[in-house]
This record gives C-alpha cells, structure tokens and sequence, in this order.
C-alpha cells in the first residue's frame, strides 16, 4: 500500500506555471505507475497524465499536451506535474492516484478505475 498526499496548488493567473507534488510514503511506490487526475467543478473526475513505474514511459491527455509535464523521484518518493500556460479550463482539484504492478515496468493506466490508491486532493484556480 501507498499513502499520497498532494501539494502545491493555488490560485494563479492564466499564463503562469505551477508544480503539484505527490508525497507518497509506503514500500509499493518504486513499483507503481503514478496518475494525476483532475475534477473540474460539476464535471466528472478526468485523466491529466502519468508515468510508468520505471520513468521510462509517460502519457498526457490531448488537452495538456505541452503544456504538462510529470515526473518522478523514486529515491525521494515523489512525483511532480508540472503545469505551464495555464489555462482558465485547467481549475480543478488534482489528485494523485497510484498503480501497484511491478510486473510491468512501461505501464500507464489511463483509466480512474485502474489505480487504487489516491490522495485527497490539491486544489488549483486560474483566474481568467
């Protein structure tokens, strides 16, 4: 099991940059696959980006592509998204979520339902 607590949100204006970090503590993180999501306010929970595992393999969604960037440190047992050109659409509370599966060291789930730990939530606002 892995515990995750998010940091790093704010408010910010359109334009600037922010980076979310993802605490993890517990033995599973150097073997898991680490998801960011976000909810938009009355919207569903939906997919940012993750890595795999080993960092050799990440995944964005279309809209934050270029713009977002992950990583890990795997000694430090953290993750990072990096988030710049921030746009109005991107407010929402981002979560970090993770993906237990040592076997597969280029893994990315994409799917909410595929990670099984997450963390409480950071909250960003960009202010148009």
């Amino acid at each position: 099991q892995v515990q995750l607590v998010e940091s790093g949100g704010g408010l910010v204006q359109a334009g600037d940059s922010l980076r979310l970090t993802c605490a993890a503590s517990g033995r599973t993180f150097e073997r898991s696959a680490m998801g960011w999501f976000r909810q938009p306010p009355d919207k569903e929970r939906q997919f940012v980006g993750g890595i795999s595992w080993s960092g050799v393999r990440t995944e964005y969604a279309d809209s934050v592509k270029g713009r977002f960037t992950i990583s890990r440190d795997n000694a430090q047992n953290t993750v990072s998204l990096l988030m710049n050109s921030l746009e109005f659409e991107d407010t929402a509370l981002y979560y970090c979520a993770a993906f237990f599966h040592p076997s597969c060291n280029f893994c990315v789930p994409t799917a909410e339902d595929e990670y099984n730990e997450w963390g409480q939530g950071t909250q960003v606002t960009v202010a148009s």
